[in-house]
């Protein structure tokens, strides 16, 4: 038997964040008992492993329902903030293997939170057919207007959608059978389209490209994506702490921050945190070892 937790990363208040499935110890779990898993729970899920590189102390494998994902950032915040928990993780910071590459975790005893990093930000453009693509699969609602899409990643790459206001944002009804051709055809992992809240606080959601569920709570490294164009853009101050209010749509309220990672060693990018909660005690789910 496997021990499965239980915990929700990004929430908001005392209610949504974004459910993760974690395994403490999958030392032995092949790919598909991890997927099976994710299948299981209908959540993005985390396996913590030995670490096969010397510069880490640690590694981590996600999967979705329909296939593993090479990083998850709720996942990341979450797991580390687990294993902290359980008295497994108590240095100030540590190094995580992921299949995207090395992700620096930094404890911040004042708050009991979890930071991730991520690197600087790729953006893309689109040409106009594809914007046309993305548009017609959005569903926006009559006289709504787009004013910028591109693709945008950290380590995945996310369409980055801005319109004009929250309220046309959970006004919109996708074509969800119509997204995984779209995002294969422009070369994304999911859509997500945001709106201005404040100069620092955004909202926005997520609808991936083929993760076996058709909106997403809470979305780290989506979110890590629009705070890189954002600030690259100047549409924010790359010295400000970014909230992105995600989930609000599905009745899930998320909160996730981000802020720059300039150091003077050189690191480029952001860092990533949010509140995280036991979901439940850990339960059992079987497997052949």
């Amino acid at each position: 038997m496997t021990d499965v937790s239980l915990i929700k990363v990004f929430v908001r208040g005392i209610e949504g964040g974004n459910p993760v499935p974690l395994v403490a110890d999958a030392a032995g779990m092949s790919s598909e008992e991890m997927r099976d898993i994710a299948r299981r729970f209908g959540h993005e899920s985390s396996f913590v492993l030995p670490a096969t590189r010397p510069d880490c102390d640690y590694r981590l494998r996600f999967f979705v329902p329909k296939h593993e994902m090479e990083m998850c950032g709720h996942a990341t915040v979450g797991t580390m903030w687990a294993l902290r928990q359980w008295g497994l993780w108590n240095q100030d910071s540590a190094w995580v293997e992921t299949l995207s590459g090395r992700v620096q975790v930094m404890w911040e005893a004042s708050t009991s939170r979890v930071w991730i990093s991520q690197p600087a930000v790729n953006v893309d453009a689109l040409n106009v057919d594809q914007v046309q693509e993305v548009v017609k699969v959005l569903g926006l609602p009559p006289g709504a207007t787009i004013s910028s899409v591109v693709n945008a990643s950290t380590s995945r790459v996310k369409t980055l959608i801005r319109l004009g206001d929250s309220t046309t944002l959970n006004a919109l009804q996708p074509d969800f059978a119509s997204i995984e051709e779209v995002c294969e055809a422009i070369g994304s992992t999911g859509l997500y389209p945001y709106a201005r809240v404040s100069a620092s606080r955004w909202s926005a959601r997520q609808f991936p490209k083929a993760s076996g569920y058709p909106e997403d709570a809470a979305t780290g490294i989506a979110a890590a994506a629009l705070w890189g164009y954002l600030a690259e853009t100047g549409a924010l101050e790359s010295s400000s702490v970014c909230s992105v209010l995600q989930g609000d749509a599905m009745g899930s309220p998320s909160l996730i921050e981000v802020k720059a990672r300039n150091n003077e060693a050189g690191a480029s990018g952001c860092w990533l945190s949010g509140e995280v909660v036991w979901a439940n005690a850990p339960s059992s789910v079987g497997h052949s070892s």
